[in-house]
């Protein structure tokens, strides 16, 4: 029988108690839960990476002693024309003929083709070559068949009877095929390819599997393509046929995750220095102005970088074919490179510029150019990167002879949200943005100290050689505090906020400097400083999370807004913000770092930069990134 209802609310009361009791525990249990199981992943990837470390670092790997290696340098020689090795190759090339499963880490142009390309040409059957780029397969599949190398592949163009004949050959053993290169997406999607696949290592005709461009693999890689996460499975599929992966830039945290994808954990590490020191590596002001950007680019095609090859990266098609088409009509000869153009289209670009024909290549930065050309002495970003990793690629194309070679990377800040509306869809697309904008924003460190930082190294300035355009001249810095400046903005945007009204970063400054009226009763001066000084500043509160991006779609496109950042509510409570600028006191000296025009003087000079003097040149590259005592206030 029910009790009176002043002795069930009573028991309810406590039931409820109770409840709020066990739930309390059961929270503390979770939160313990979560932070064992962080430390026992963090207790994992360490011993992993110990063990990897421990395995690299034994000199055995680096050695002759292998019953292999007079086979190996004579077809070193014989084969590639090469006469000896580069750092870290013969280790990594010892370790996979080991059957080790291995990781290289090697700047661009450090030479890791050649450890599985080599490798291959030891044992019977061929290597499986998984790479993410097109023009990269091409490249490097014209370059063995001029060494009379058996390669294969598959793309989109290859016809059902070459993609049989393939087939064939991949399970005969008097084929002479070597090596096989394929995208993730054939693995993913083609299950016939699978089956022969299988069939082919049932025949031991499976030697090895090569992964280019590894950190495609991991969430955390600044190009992660789902397409490799089918790549988990060639482990428990192929267990006796060693993996390598390949790739020229790779953080502490990508080289774990991509261990745990491909379970190799604890595999050998070889880890080349990230530092190329025949590149010289130089950041200007992008004009606002097309044309004026486009006579800068003719200019240097047609002077400083005269009768020399490069590439010119462009963040959209659209820029692509626009440059392409104002370059040409100047008389430049250059061509596009995109991934909307037909497989011969691009083929015939891609012969056209390797063989002097076309000076540059206009490309974009999504698809890239995957090339081993080794005379391209300029590599010019006509935006910013996708990522620090990106850039570093990008710009890697140039110098592989070891010669001196420019890395110019043009900065505008409206390009930061033209390419934020790209990325930020992706886990880390945002970060791996704003680390790029970060190396455009600093106004005195070594350009070569800010990559090595990123890719967890140690330079020192001496290392550089004065090799970048902050080595080459004396520039000295000072703290501003903007904190007042990161108030007036924040002012703004509760104003738009509070009149439901939306700011792009644009609309935003031009708020801030009264050049419109959209945003009314803002009780906000306009800076006395320069608009470049004003952009310069909203970027550096980006980067910083005082502001932060706000995306909203529409039917036609992606827009980017401004809203207040996470440390936005930091700034009230008095806290100062210092952001590092160059003392406009400094050195305005007008020497620029240059490669000479002359191609007989380019033989003699060898490494030797030569320099050149042009009036106020110093001025105009650092117009953006100067801020006088007066401009501080």
């Amino acid at each position: 029988m029910a009790g009176q209802p002043e002795d069930l609310e009573e028991e309810l009361k406590t039931v409820s108690k109770n409840l709020r009791e066990v739930e309390a525990k059961i929270r503390i249990l979770q939160e313990k839960r979560e932070e064992l199981r962080k430390r026992k992943d963090l207790l994992a990837d360490t011993i992993s990476l110990q063990k990897s470390k421990e395995l690299g670092s034994d000199s055995k790997w680096d050695s002759e002693d292998y019953p292999w290696y007079p086979k190996l340098s004579q077809k070193l020689k014989d084969v590639f024309k090469i006469s000896s090795f580069r750092p870290n190759q013969l280790a990594a090339i010892n370790a996979t003929l080991s059957k080790q499963d291995v990781i290289v880490i090697m700047p661009t142009g450090g030479g890791k083709s050649l450890c599985f390309q080599l490798p291959a040409l030891m044992e019977n059957g061929f290597t499986l070559v998984i790479s993410p780029m097109l023009s990269l397969m091409e490249d490097q599949i014209m370059t063995l068949k001029s060494l009379s190398i058996k390669a294969e592949m598959f793309q989109a163009s290859t016809t059902v009877q070459e993609s049989a004949e393939i087939q064939k050959m991949m399970i005969d053993a008097k084929s002479g095929l070597k090596l096989l290169y394929v995208t993730p997406e054939k693995l993913a999607k083609s299950k016939r390819f699978m089956s022969k696949l299988q069939k082919a290592h049932s025949l031991n005709l499976l030697s090895r599997i090569a992964i280019d461009e590894v950190h495609c693999c991991s969430q955390w890689g600044h190009d992660f393509r789902t397409d490799y996460q089918f790549l988990s499975v060639l482990k428990d599929m192929f267990q006796n046929v060693p993996i390598i992966g390949l790739t020229a830039t790779a953080t502490t945290k990508v080289i774990l995750d991509v261990q745990k994808m491909l379970s190799i954990q604890g595999c050998l590490i070889f880890k080349s220095s990230f530092n190329r020191p025949n590149l010289y590596y130089e950041v200007r002001e992008k004009p606002s102005s097309q044309k004026e950007c486009i006579d800068q680019l003719e200019d240097l095609l047609k002077h400083r970088f005269k009768n020399m090859s490069g590439i010119i990266y462009t963040t959209s098609i659209k820029d692509c074919e626009d440059l392409r088409q104002e370059l040409r009509k100047r008389g430049c000869k250059v061509s596009g490179y995109h991934a909307q153009l037909e497989s011969s289209v691009r083929s015939n670009v891609h012969q056209k510029w390797l063989s002097g024909e076309y000076q540059a290549v206009v490309a974009t930065i999504a698809f890239g150019l995957g090339i081993d050309k080794p005379d391209v002495r300029f590599v010019i970003h006509h935006s910013l990167s996708k990522s620090m990793e990106n850039f570093y690629q990008e710009s890697g194309r140039a110098g592989r002879d070891g010669r001196t070679a420019n890395c110019i990377l043009y900065f505008r800040f409206a390009d930061i949200f033209k390419l934020s509306t790209m990325v930020f869809t992706q886990q880390t697309g945002l970060r791996n943005l704003y680390s790029i904008v970060d190396y455009c924003l600093n106004p005195t460190d070594c350009r070569r100290k800010m990559i090595a930082s990123h890719f967890d190294e140690t330079w020192e300035s001496t290392d550089c050689n004065k090799m970048c355009d902050h080595c080459e001249n004396t520039f000295s810095a000072k703290k501003v505090d903007v904190s007042k400046h990161c108030l007036s903005l924040l002012k703004i945007l509760l104003q738009a906020f509070q009149n439901d009204t939306k700011l792009t970063a644009q609309m935003l400054i031009d708020v801030w400097y009264g050049k419109t009226s959209k945003i009314k009763s803002v009780n906000v001066s306009p800076p006395s400083f320069s608009r470049e000084t004003g952009e310069r500043i909203v970027a550096f509160l980006l980067i910083n999370d005082y502001l932060k991006e706000d995306f909203h779609f529409t039917p036609y496109s992606t827009i980017s807004y401004i809203k207040k950042g996470p440390k936005g509510d930091s700034v009230k409570s008095g806290e100062q913000i210092a952001m590092l600028v160059r003392d406009k006191k400094c050195d305005t000296g007008d020497s620029r770092s240059k490669i000479s025009s002359d191609s007989t003087s380019s033989k003699t000079t060898s490494n030797k930069r030569v320099v050149e003097t042009t009036e106020n040149s110093k001025c105009k590259r650092s117009k953006l990134i100067c801020l006088d005592d007066s401009e501080s206030d």
